[in-house]
């Protein structure tokens, strides 16, 4: 019986073999040079304020140290980058306003995301009347002047973070410098995302509307499947690359946003820093000392580059329509 099988042809054999749509995408991203170089500034930045800025202040280096007696100075073995105009290490300054800056961003990020594509999925999915309503709210929202409305909802916020954070505080004895560090990040995290969410909750409503009349949703209907498991397990995982294109452009337009409540002294709260902090305060001193301006500067610039061209290269590869290859 064993003899009536015959081995398949090794060209067919090639042939059977297919790759899935992440592997396609993943080889015309390679080919993006502008997108694998921001990827690779990223990825470098990350690390940078994440990993060796922990490293360097568990060695001994402080950004928040002041030392009147050597202000501006330059380069040196104690302070790599030269200090800025309190004495304070400009590189550990601008590592730690990195991770304020970023950790605004993706936080906010996730929760603009979340809200948004349970929002958009739900109203895509429900449709009709309740669908609409749900999106007029949606269209009030952003007929809202965006920066306002932000400023009023973190003054509104503050107020709770303040209170929990003395009770964390005084009460269950946790660290005083890292609880109101990352205490002062909620307000401005949740001002973004209370409202950034709105422009994907109308992307992924347009999609979940047009996948809820495909043929797999209606088999799955027609199998008895609750519209939960329907709506979660099969429409929005099949939306998953205009998500992740989108949250990849988000990121830079979030840490723009906290940059610009930092600089008009409404974001972030002496003695953390951002890098929308420390470029207000560098504009100060443009004539003294342009370095305390210039390496904020720069690095908030090419994180925003390269979160864009990695944004960029991602639509083109996930989505092949709308590359132009």
């Amino acid at each position: 019986m064993s003899s009536s099988v015959k081995a398949l042809p090794a060209g067919l054999k090639d042939a059977e073999k297919g790759s899935s749509l992440w592997a396609d995408a993943y080889v015309r991203l390679k080919k993006n040079k502008l997108a694998m170089l921001g990827g690779i500034i990223v990825i470098s930045i990350l690390i940078t304020c994440f990993v060796i800025a922990p490293i360097l202040s568990w060695i001994g280096f402080d950004g928040n140290e002041q030392d009147l007696a050597n202000k501006f100075s330059g380069p040196s073995t104690k302070n790599l980058l030269g200090t800025d105009q309190l004495g304070r290490d400009l590189l550990m300054r601008v590592l730690q306003g990195g991770q304020i800056s970023l950790l605004v961003a993706i936080m906010a990020t996730m929760l603009t995301v979340t809200i948004g594509v349970i929002y958009g999925g739900i109203a895509g999915y429900v449709g009709g009347r309740i669908g609409n309503a749900m999106m007029r709210i949606v269209d009030g929202l952003l007929a809202m002047p965006f920066l306002i409305i932000v400023i009023l909802f973190r003054e509104v916020i503050s107020g709770q973070v303040d209170e929990i954070a003395r009770f964390l505080i005084d009460d269950w004895g946790w660290n005083d410098n890292d609880v109101l560090r990352f205490a002062n990040l909620i307000p401005l995290t949740f001002a973004i995302a209370g409202f950034g969410w709105l422009s994907m909750g109308r992307i992924v409503r347009s999609s979940a509307a047009s996948l809820a009349q495909q043929e797999f949703v209606e088999a799955a209907r027609s199998l008895g499947l609750s519209h939960r498991r329907i709506l979660f397990r099969h429409i929005l995982p099949n939306m998953l690359g205009p998500i992740i294109i989108y949250a990849t452009l988000t990121i830079p337009s979030f840490i723009l946003y906290e940059a610009t409540l930092s600089y008009i002294g409404l974001g972030i709260e002496p003695p953390n820093s951002s890098w929308g902090k420390l470029i207000q305060e560098g504009a100060n001193y443009l004539e003294t000392n342009i370095t305390v301006l210039a390496v904020p500067a720069v690095l908030f610039s090419l994180t925003l580059f390269a979160f864009n061209f990695l944004g960029d290269g991602l639509r083109d590869a996930l989505d092949p329509k709308a590359s132009k290859d």
